[in-house]
């Protein structure tokens, strides 16, 4: 459902789950990308050293960290409304770099979105959880190991 910052193209018909869609078109995209030759920023991410893509995820984790930082602060200590609102977009903009190469290392080795979601869902308790969610099978389940 689109809010005061999103849009839904005219004529265009929404997924069931937004986020679902974007994460399974972005997952789609990297496998797409595995062929794509050196041109690719995600194809060198997926074929290069794999320090590469885990200083990524580091550095666009603590740039989230320091934007969230930066958005809190603003709002305790700024009344201009649109200061504050810019850092958020910068945290959310900050937030989708981290998915991206979060999903990039999850595709170099081979997982995909579902079992994401699968994981994501194993967290959750049963009443949590929403009706037909997908599970891992009990063998896969790892608690900090």
């Amino acid at each position: 459902m689109a809010n005061s910052k999103t849009y839904i193209a005219e004529g265009e018909v929404p997924p069931p789950s937004q986020i679902g869609a974007a994460l399974e078109h972005l997952a789609s995209t990297i496998e797409q990308r595995r062929d794509a030759g050196e041109a690719s920023y995600t194809w060198r991410l997926l074929q290069g050293k794999l320090d590469d893509v885990c200083k990524k995820i580091s550095e666009e984790a603590a740039e989230l960290g320091l934007a969230a930082k930066e958005a809190e602060m603003l709002d305790a200590y700024s009344a201009d409304d649109a200061l504050c609102d810019a850092a958020v977009d910068h945290m959310r903009y900050e937030a989708g770099d981290l998915v991206y190469h979060l999903m990039v290392l999850l595709g170099r080795f081979g997982v995909p979105a579902d079992e994401l979601a699968a994981e994501l869902n194993e967290r959750m308790r049963d009443g949590e959880r929403a009706p037909g969610a997908i599970r891992l099978l009990e063998d896969h389940v790892k608690r900090g190991k």
